[in-house]
């Protein structure tokens, strides 16, 4: 086994490890919230539970995915099944717009009728949340950065630190002040607090569908390097699209009188790697432009 492969399996084996002790921490978290919310009757701790347990399910959709990415491609499907992470994301995210949808109503329910909560417990259960939610995202950042699959889940976890910071904060505020309305503004809080950190991974997944141009490459600039290389008088039918989160593909036509090489096609893949983050390429090389349109589309044939 070659030393690429050998970081490739130890990548999947850290993931998968950061995913299964994520879920099993929020998992005990909720069942943590969900008790001490009915007990204390606090809405600020029963939403937080509510989303915490969206956060499980997206932790889930996404190590599903990840898992089905790690998998060899077949003759059916022959990319594999890494788009997986794409659509783990988009669910991911719609989950969580409904989440903010059902948090704004019952505090809008909870400001006009407003209940005594119990302070000190919701300040002990929310803390005790800052501590998982930020170990849970720390296990995610070092994926994040270059992986919008990992990155809904860290962002997801670094979001809850944040909201049961907040509830920790509603908790004193209620103890200092007796002002009931406190909790369901914190979780009219919370409930933006999760729309802002969602709007992205939404926008960013929804585009990953629709096979845009992957936000960390500039379209223009790899057209740029390829009509720059020696020999090539044109480029046309240049695609760039993302085969999973983390893995992008490029298709492009290259104009070149005096034709190529293997070396020379060699040398463009491995300059797209490390230029742009572009693994898969194909490189159709055409010593003369056609005078037809590229754009061939196939047609019932009758």
């Amino acid at each position: 086994m070659n030393r690429a492969h050998e970081h490739s399996h130890h990548e999947i084996s850290t993931t998968n490890r950061a995913f299964m002790l994520g879920v099993l921490l929020n998992l005990v978290f909720v069942v943590v919230e969900v008790v001490f919310g009915l007990w204390s009757d606090s809405l600020a701790l029963l939403t937080d539970a509510g989303h915490n347990f969206s956060d499980v399910l997206a932790l889930l959709l996404a190590w599903g995915a990840a898992w089905l990415a790690a998998r060899k491609p077949t003759s059916r499907h022959t990319y594999g099944y890494s788009r997986g992470t794409i659509l783990a994301s988009l669910m991911s995210a719609l989950m969580l717009l409904v989440a903010v949808g059902v948090i704004v109503w019952e505090a809008i329910h909870r400001l006009k009728n407003p209940s005594p909560v119990a302070g000190v417990t919701m300040m002990w259960v929310a803390g005790l949340g800052v501590l998982i939610n930020t170990g849970t995202a720390l296990l995610f950042m070092r994926g994040s950065s270059h992986d919008l699959n990992i990155r809904g889940a860290f962002l997801h976890m670094a979001a809850d630190a944040v909201v049961s910071l907040g509830v920790v904060i509603a908790g004193g505020l209620i103890l200092w002040t007796g002002k009931l309305w406190i909790d369901p503004v914190i979780s009219l809080v919370i409930a933006a607090v999760i729309f802002l950190s969602t709007w992205g991974l939404l926008r960013d997944s929804l585009n990953l569908a629709f096979d845009a141009v992957p936000t960390h490459i500039e379209a223009d600039a790899v057209e740029e390097f390829l009509q720059a290389l020696p020999g090539v008088s044109a480029v046309h039918d240049l695609h760039i699209w993302a085969m999973s989160t983390s893995d992008t593909a490029l298709t492009a036509h290259l104009i070149m009188p005096s034709g190529s090489t293997d070396e020379f096609l060699e040398k463009i893949s491995r300059q797209l790697v490390e230029r742009f983050r572009i693994g898969h390429s194909t490189i159709q090389i055409e010593t003369a432009e056609f005078g037809i349109d590229h754009h061939y589309q196939c047609q019932d044939l009758r």
